[in-house]
């Protein structure tokens, strides 16, 4: 009972002591302490997890920059279990000095994304990752994330944010109650996947200083010890190759109501298919490659991808026979068919699936309302073409700094992405995964059986994947 009554005194004295911000329980510290962890400024929080109650402490809206040009979203929250400020306290073998730093990031399409509260909100039913993660028994940071509606929310913005949010946890290693800063995880999905992986991937990279700096970020490393990546929407300036080299001949997209492309968008993805092999090509992936006409160990591999989400899925009792695109024999899964798979999953978006003709996309206005491939820019039907910055756009591709002399990545990957998912293709992590493994990092990659375009679905497995580079 003692934590308890403690939790009670510390909210009495946060709410005398400190602003309060109607309908989100924020507490707000003065902006001149951004750089300091406010250490009395908490509440204490208890929620069920399954039939088991767990407490914690929040620290909520802490400003991470000293320059916040967005100061909305330039703020941070902090979350701790309760055992860890009581002598010997552990939860699942760690302890206030063990336990990795979880900092998931709440961006999708590109937009703003707020800070992760914890709660029992999951589509899926069930807490979301950051009350998952405190039953664990590790601590979670979650930052709030500039994004492209906003003034200050262009390209590069996002990634700007995350790695200021990162060297704010260093600059309050001393200062954090519990939390090992040397063990600090990522974790995204589709837009924040590709948040995500940039984040693991850019770790130091000088080329982010000056935004760094403009808007007040601490003087201290971003790298990061790992990175959970879900579905992402990355390597946008190649991205449409893969997804016409997938769904080219399906002329039926299915963003809203079902459409056809039109004969630029056709045209499109008949030129995005073709040049999609070279492209592979030059990354110069070791083992993987593909023909002119798209075939290949690379292809290979990713009906390999299929083939083993399929066959994890038949060994756990799901049913999937009577699907033209798979073969199945024997109870085992012995082949995929990548073109009659696209058929079966239906296209979503028209040719081009990100850098769209008419300048519209999401990942257009990300680039401030700009194309970003050579491609797009060419055929453009939009009424003033114009084109990215070319450095602004290297910054939102991690594939540009990993193994690259000067950049610590992350050393520990997770990247899933589901068999239904048509928002991008699978390439896009695939080649996210071999390029990482090429340069000596672990990074471990799947497709899953039955999942469309999301993330943070299996959080038990999550789970015992960082248990297993933790420990």
């Amino acid at each position: 009972m003692r934590f308890k009554f403690l939790c009670a005194l510390a909210l009495v004295l946060a709410l005398s002591s400190s602003s309060f911000a109607a309908g989100n329980l924020a507490f707000i510290p003065d902006i001149r302490d951004s750089q300091v962890m406010p250490p009395n400024n908490y509440i204490c929080q208890t929620m069920l997890v399954g039939n088991k109650l767990i407490t914690f402490r929040s620290w909520l809206d802490i400003p991470y920059v000293s320059n916040p040009v967005e100061p909305e979203y330039h703020r941070l929250n902090v979350y701790i279990p309760e055992e860890y400020f009581h002598e010997g306290g552990t939860i699942n073998g760690y302890t206030a000095k063990t336990a990795p730093i979880l900092m998931p990031n709440g961006v999708g399409g590109y937009m703003p994304g707020r800070a992760f509260v914890p709660a029992n909100d999951m589509r899926h039913g069930g807490p979301n990752i950051a009350l998952a993660a405190l039953a664990h028994g590790y601590v979670v940071i979650a930052p709030a994330i500039r994004g492209r509606t906003l003034e200050h929310g262009k390209a590069p913005a996002l990634i700007v944010d995350y790695k200021a949010a990162v060297r704010w946890v260093r600059h309050n290693k001393d200062k954090l109650p519990a939390g090992d800063t040397e063990k600090i995880i990522s974790d995204g999905l589709s837009a924040g996947g590709a948040l995500s992986s940039l984040l693991g991937a850019t770790g130091n990279a000088k080329d982010y200083e000056p935004y760094l700096k403009a808007i007040g970020a601490s003087e201290e490393r971003d790298d990061i010890f790992a990175s959970v990546v879900y579905c992402p929407i990355t390597d946008l300036d190649h991205a449409d190759m893969p997804y016409e080299w997938v769904f080219n001949g399906v002329n039926t997209y299915h963003l809203g109501p079902a459409r056809e492309m039109d004969e630029n968008m056709k045209a499109a993805s008949e030129a995005l298919k073709k040049a999609f092999p070279a492209y592979l090509n030059s990354l110069s992936l070791k083992g993987y490659t593909l023909d002119e006409n798209g075939n290949g160990t690379f292809r290979d591999f990713i009906e390999g991808l299929y083939i083993s989400a399929a066959q994890k899925a038949l060994d756990a009792g799901e049913n999937v026979l009577g699907l033209d695109w798979l073969t199945v024999k024997d109870g085992k899964v012995i082949a995929a068919d990548l073109a009659k798979y696209a058929v079966w999953a239906t296209r979503m978006k028209a040719a081009p699936a990100f850098d769209s003709l008419n300048m519209a996309s999401y990942e257009n206005n990300e680039f401030a309302d700009k194309h970003f491939t050579e491609y797009s820019f060419t055929h453009s039907t939009a009424q003033k073409p114009a084109m990215a910055d070319e450095a602004v756009i290297r910054l939102m591709n991690p594939l540009n700094f990993i193994g690259v002399e000067g950049v610590d990545t992350a050393k520990h990957w997770r990247i899933r992405h589901g068999v239904k998912d048509r928002d991008t293709s699978l390439a896009v992590p695939a080649i996210l995964a071999l390029k990482l493994r090429d340069a000596g990092y672990d990074a471990d990659v799947a497709a899953v059986w039955g999942v469309p375009h999301d993330g943070n679905y299996d959080l038990p497995e999550l789970f015992e994947w960082i248990d297993s580079i933790c420990k």
